[in-house]
């Protein structure tokens, strides 16, 4: 039986690998007999030394394996490196509040601004509270301002509301509440839609709940309006809108006979009174003291906030006959859009 020299394998050859830490030989000699009973061979390998440094001074020496155990993975991968999970300062998170100086610099839009930040925080359920709460990260410009990304042209008037209460000029109220919408300044809603010209709309507004389909017929005549146009390579367009607020006797000889303007009639005699007027777009019935003129008011000044030129003038009444000697009375009126 031939002895082999204490770096030599059965075959006679070096071993494959060795380790800067040697394993516990009984260890070694486990595997190397589990491995015997296998039937298993060890290909043989190119003298190489592979040396794995231990990570640090605290793991375990007995963890490297000796060259007489290469047979268990002839392929062994290289240690990958654990990276540094320690970042320094830990990140921010939305519960670390960020402190703010008690001047704000602000840039809104390109305008410059500067307030107490008491003042940004008057009121509590406003975008404006929150921003600067410190739960919000804000960006700056190049010169430290704090950035809104907004128009600032009606920002002043949101501050001075803040500081005393102030409110705008009239001219700016209609602005100036977009703006408070935006930022949600309740209290500033709330005083700027007691004043003009925001009392009067809501009191228009309750006139125009009473036709639903207002805003779809003012579409209506814009699309009409501007496809006419077009067609005619025209600068305007004319339309007829029947304009009527409530059905009024069909004729002047009816009217004698009834002590009130409504005209009263049964269901199946009023479906026969039933019919569409040849025009473009109609607006009514509706009950409220409101007038016609009321309403024609309505269409054109909504036109006007729209940049759309409109005058409008009676032609005179519908005049279909519907039955016997009834004829439809309904008011018509020629509305002229100019677009240039």
């Amino acid at each position: 039986m031939q002895h082999n020299g204490p770096g030599e394998t059965p075959n006679g050859e070096p071993p494959p690998l060795s380790f800067s830490a040697a394993a516990p030989l009984q260890t070694a000699a486990s595997r190397v007999r589990r491995f015997g009973q296998e039937g298993r061979t060890v290909p043989p390998q190119p003298t190489v030394m592979v040396v794995f440094s231990a990570a640090s001074d605290s793991e375990n020496p007995g963890d490297a394996m000796s060259g007489a155990d290469s047979g268990e993975e002839v392929y062994r991968k290289p240690v990958i490196p654990v990276p540094n999970l320690h970042l320094g300062k830990p990140l921010r998170t939305l519960d670390v509040p960020e402190e703010f100086p008690e001047v704000i610099p602000l840039n809104v839009g390109g305008t410059y601004f500067t307030t107490r930040l008491s003042t940004l925080r008057r009121y509590e359920d406003t975008m404006l509270a929150a921003m600067f709460s410190g739960r919000h990260h804000i960006p700056r410009d190049a010169e430290g301002r704090y950035f809104i990304d907004r128009d600032g042209a009606y920002f002043g008037d949101i501050l001075n509301f803040l500081r005393e209460g102030e409110l705008p000029h009239r001219d700016r109220v209609r602005a100036v509440h977009r703006e408070a919408q935006y930022y949600a300044i309740g209290p500033l809603l709330e005083s700027l839609e007691d004043t003009q010209p925001l009392t009067g709309e809501k009191v228009r507004q309750a006139f125009l709940d009473l036709l639903p389909y207002y805003k779809e017929n003012l579409e209506r005549i814009v699309e009409i309006a501007k496809l006419r146009a077009m067609q005619r390579k025209a600068r305007f367009a004319k339309l007829k809108i029947c304009v009527y607020k409530e059905e009024m006797p069909i004729t002047p000889y009816e009217r004698p006979l009834f002590n009130s303007l409504r005209f009263e009639r049964s269901e199946s005699e009023a479906k026969l009174f039933e019919h569409h007027c040849e025009v473009d777009v109609s607006f009514g019935p509706w009950e409220a003291v409101a007038d016609v003129y009321d309403l024609l008011h309505c269409i054109v000044g909504d036109l006007a906030e729209r940049g759309i030129s409109a005058d409008q003038q009676c032609i005179g009444v519908c005049d279909k006959h519907l039955i016997n000697h009834y004829y439809c009375k309904r008011p018509i009126y020629e509305f002229k859009i100019t677009w240039w």
